[in-house]
């Protein structure tokens, strides 16, 4: 397991420089009041991982790897694993960055609002996560693109038609009483998700032919 974590991050090393270059340039933009980084740089962590299958797929590494022991559940663990910590560590350095940004623009920092921002960040990045690896192993990087953004066009139409036609106000006053639980729900959740997306990773990568 070790083994596919350290392969998969040595064949994005390469993107380590450029992910620190935008750290840089979105904290730069945030001191500058331009744009505000909590929304970035979380997602760049799955976009950057994204990239990996595409090398996976130049390799061959997919057909090499199910040869050695547990070689098909460790291939895609690895994935979601590494895909994850990379995700925390950035959304540290960015809870980190957003604390500092926030001090020196107003000489106070806003905890509270901060964290639920990263919370939700991390749920919306690791819910892309859940949603786009599947389809990766299903159908190849190449064809889940075109996928993918036929799944975020359509998201986008159904939440569209829900706002027209339903009163959201009335929602959130229905969920108001959830507001105090609201971390532990998303932390709930997004583990749901991500062992669920796993589980059907592994089971349509255990049944590809290579």
């Amino acid at each position: 397991m070790i083994g596919f974590i350290k392969k998969d991050l040595a064949m994005i090393k390469s993107n380590f420089k450029l992910l620190g270059v935008l750290i840089i340039v979105y904290a730069i933009m945030g001191l500058m009041e331009k744009m505000d980084i909590s929304f970035i740089l979380p997602f760049m962590c799955v976009m950057i991982m994204i990239s990996s299958f595409s090398y996976d797929n130049y390799n061959k590494w997919d057909a090499y790897s199910i040869s050695l022991p547990n070689g098909r559940k460790n291939s895609v663990k690895s994935k979601y694993i590494t895909t994850i910590l990379m995700t925390l560590i950035v959304s540290i350095i960015t809870i980190i960055l957003s604390f500092i940004i926030s001090y020196v623009n107003t000489k106070t920092i806003n905890y509270e609002q901060i964290l639920v921002t990263m919370f939700g960040t991390i749920f919306g990045t690791l819910l892309v996560l859940t949603i786009m690896y599947p389809i990766i192993y299903k159908f190849g990087v190449e064809k889940a693109r075109i996928g993918i953004f036929l799944l975020v066009f359509g998201i986008v139409i159904v939440g569209s038609l829900i706002a027209n036609f339903l009163d959201l106000s009335i929602v959130l006053k229905s969920l108001a009483f959830l507001e105090d639980y609201l971390i532990i729900i998303l932390i709930i959740i997004t583990i749901m998700m991500v062992c669920i997306s796993y589980k059907i990773s592994e089971k349509i990568f255990s049944k590809k032919e290579f």
